[in-house]
């Protein structure tokens, strides 16, 4: 594993130019429901993502809080066993802190939020990437592993860092000829032995940049892969759709509720493919949380996104995008 110096040498930081084409309509369904009940979830709710299709994981950014939602009907809500009823409290590594998740996505590895900063030091930037094991009765959650990414970022305010996170497996990067911009070379996971079986990505919310790493699952260790422009201005959540094998990148009301796809072109890079504006009948929310359901019916699949402004006492909103 290449250590925290060589990827600061070798990867400078770099500036996201966002698109100036014109936006493309949503590529689904305009309808936009409420998908949890009234009042139960709250404000705050930054990060979504499906562990299965009848599985969403969900943060809260403060008090930084991990939810384990199961579906009831056409709405979401809380697990109620295993003590997930009100959600779990977050902890860093050494059991402290108050942990900012702004993003959550369920891995092989387990289910890994990013924070921009200790609730319990709110004025200072903190950069992290946690991991946690979920399997158990706990009411608390103390990281697994962390990675603590600040010193590879640009600098950034307490309250304008990491957004979103992702996780793309191997395979589909290796398999679209993806460039290790580190070694100049297709990408070869066997270069970053303990590093599992995916790399992370991770978005910057006060440039709209996006950043690939190889993080070393005991912890601590990690290696910049890449980084990309997001064709946003501002990024607040990251989805990769398996099936498509696309990108997704989702902004607020910062951009009008925008969202960009990237995939690999044929230079091993990613790209914007294309730039949507939210659906016609969702108004402008404070969408932080975007996921995307693996399951096709009809020819379409669910989509939920979290409003961290709870608007109208409503957290989730569930639509549909074409499975094409």
């Amino acid at each position: 594993m290449a250590t925290v110096a060589a990827a600061l040498l070798v990867l400078p930081a770099t500036t996201a130019t966002a698109s100036t084409e014109a936006n493309s309509p949503w590529p689904g369904g305009s309808t936009v429901t409420n998908a949890d009940g009234s009042n139960v979830l709250g404000g705050n709710m930054s990060g979504l993502s499906f562990g299965n299709p009848d599985v969403l994981w969900a943060v809260k950014n403060g008090p930084g809080t991990l939810y384990r939602l199961v579906r009831n009907g056409t709405k979401w809500q809380p697990d109620t066993a295993n003590g997930w009823s009100s959600g779990k409290a977050l902890r860093y590594r050494d059991g402290k802190g108050d942990p900012d998740a702004e993003a959550v996505v369920a891995t092989p590895d387990g289910v890994v939020a990013a924070t921009e900063r200790d609730g319990d030091n709110s004025k200072t930037s903190a950069l992290k990437v946690l991991r946690y094991d979920v399997s158990g009765t706990a009411k608390t959650l103390t990281a697994k592993a962390e990675w603590d990414l600040t010193a590879d970022l640009p600098k950034v305010s307490a309250n304008d860092g990491l957004e979103a996170v992702s996780w793309i497996p191997d395979s589909a990067l290796t398999a679209k000829g993806f460039v290790d911009e580190r070694t100049k070379a297709p990408y070869n996971p066997s270069g970053y032995p303990g590093h599992g079986t995916g790399l992370y990505l991770v978005g910057l919310e006060s440039n709209g940049m996006i950043y690939a790493y190889a993080l070393d699952q005991a912890g601590g260790k990690y290696t910049r892969v890449a980084s990309f422009a997001s064709g946003l201005d501002s990024i607040m959540e990251l989805e990769y759709e398996a099936s498509t094998g696309k990108l997704w990148a989702v902004c607020d009301d910062t951009c009008g509720g925008d969202s960009t796809t990237l995939a690999v072109d044929a230079q091993g890079k990613f790209a914007v493919t294309a730039t949507y504006d939210r659906p016609g009948g969702m108004p402008d929310y404070n969408n932080e949380g975007f996921a995307i359901s693996s399951t096709c019916a009809s020819g379409s699949k669910q989509v939920v996104w979290a409003d961290d402004g709870n608007e109208g006492g409503h957290a989730l909103r569930a639509g549909t995008l074409s499975c094409s």
